[in-house]
């Protein structure tokens, strides 16, 4: 019995949490413009939560993939833990990336890792992937509109932003029940 989803995070995100039990590779559905402290939001296949490529691995898939964020959809990354990743002086861990779709090769980049020090940092080639499983129907207005369970809807509101009008205003409505009852 595997336990990996009884100990997964509540987010709308990846974390370094997720991926106690080993490395996952996720497909790029698509690349959208997210928040200040982590300006894109890579749209999964796998999931409906977002990988949030920090600073250090942006670079790194710029490096791997170009500038162009268009190109990414289809294009695959392994991620891993890695507990060494500090924040401040604190080691809590974070996400790498350790294989990359689309390179021909090993990629080596040089990446700043704390104010003045830089360290060598290799990505391996993935190789193509298996052929993708019939796709499930896309989440629709009429499955906004039904649900009642606000962790779905944050879900969705991070992997369908064409949905996030509804999404919010369902939101909005299940608070202002909860209010009146």
């Amino acid at each position: 019995m595997d336990l990996t989803e009884s100990i997964a995070p509540r987010s709308d995100q990846i974390n370094a949490d997720d991926l106690v039990g080993g490395p996952i590779t996720y497909t790029i559905r698509e690349v959208v413009e997210g928040k200040a402290e982590a300006p894109f939001d890579f749209l999964l296949m796998e999931t409906n939560r977002a990988y949030r490529p920090s600073k250090t691995m942006r670079r790194v898939i710029v490096s791997a993939w170009g500038k162009e964020s268009s190109t990414y959809a289809g294009r695959r990354l392994t991620v891993y833990r890695e507990p060494s990743i500090t924040f401040g002086r604190e080691k809590v861990g974070g996400i790498r990336i350790s294989h990359m779709s689309h390179i021909d090769g090993s990629r080596e980049v040089m990446v700043q890792t704390s104010r003045g020090k830089r360290e060598r940092f290799v990505v391996e080639p993935l190789p193509d992937a298996p052929p993708a499983p019939t796709e499930a129907p896309a989440t629709t207005e009429d499955d906004v509109a039904t649900t009642t369970d606000q962790r779905v809807l944050r879900e969705w509101w991070a992997a369908y932003p064409n949905l996030r009008p509804a999404i919010e205003a369902r939101v909005a409505a299940l608070k202002a029940d909860e209010v009146t009852e």
